[in-house]
């Protein structure tokens, strides 16, 4: 499996300068892959091997690197990064690329990008996969301020908080910039209402796997929406199901479905 990194471009939103990769088929269908927090377009996509996956198939892939992590500008001020600020991101990347509509996969928080994209711009979104969250997009996913103070401690040796321990250590494998994160997970966890899902029309694929203690039950969050399945990804926690094969073949088969409409 090819997972050598593509080079990354960027292009301008209001002065803050943001990378992507444009990579695959460019004629196929686009597919844009918005990241989870802590993660980069390049660990979240390239190393599970979601962009091989995707590109042999035939898709246009494009994945962005999300205000505050990997190559794109930093920021550490909680404020500016509410969802539905970086689902506008995401928007101005595809207005950049000129497409017009686009299959968009989030995952985690990307997730959550993803739905306040869809709620906001249903004419962009042809589809919506959303991994590693479910009805914790409404719900909540718990007390996430030892992450933030995880994020910020002088040493993972300081840290006991478990999740906090796995999300500092994987901060540090991404080799990330850690205020940036601090400031983005206080932001970022604002929560889509029951009435917003439930208007989103295009047809949504939720994945979690079943050792996710993060995400919240994927069924519950599909019985809120109109055109909602759901795939289990077997004995998988919330870190280890973004590159499971069962999640890359029910993305597969999703895509397949619709695009035989």
């Amino acid at each position: 499996m090819n997972l050598n990194a593509p080079s990354m471009s960027h292009f301008v939103r209001g002065g803050l300068k943001l990378a992507f990769f444009d990579e695959g088929d460019p004629n196929g269908p686009p597919v844009l892959l918005i990241h989870g927090f802590a993660s980069t377009a390049i660990a979240n996509w390239v190393h599970p091997g979601w962009l091989k996956t995707l590109g042999d198939a035939g898709y246009r892939v494009i994945a962005i690197d999300n205000r505050g992590h990997g190559v794109s500008d930093k920021l550490y001020d909680a404020d500016v990064y509410h969802p539905w600020i970086m689902a506008e991101d995401a928007v101005a990347l595809l207005d950049h690329l000129g497409i017009s509509e686009a299959h968009v996969m989030g995952y985690s928080m990307g997730a959550r990008v993803a739905t306040f994209m869809a709620i906001a711009h249903p004419d962009r979104v042809r589809s919506l996969v959303l991994g590693g969250l479910g009805i914790g997009m409404v719900e909540g996913v718990g007390d996430w301020d030892p992450i933030a103070d995880a994020l910020v401690a002088v040493s993972l040796d300081d840290v006991t908080h478990q999740r906090g321990r796995m999300f500092r250590a994987f901060a540090e494998q991404t080799r990330s910039d850690r205020q940036a994160l601090a400031a983005c997970i206080q932001g970022s966890r604002d929560l889509a209402t029951k009435e917003d899902v439930a208007k989103i029309e295009a047809p949504t694929l939720i994945a979690v796997g079943t050792k996710d203690d993060i995400a919240g039950s994927a069924q519950a969050l599909a019985d809120l929406m109109q055109h909602a399945e759901v795939v289990d990804i077997p004995n998988r926690d919330h870190m280890l199901a973004v590159g499971d094969k069962v999640f890359k073949t029910a993305v597969l088969e999703f895509y397949k479905r619709i695009e035989h409409r």
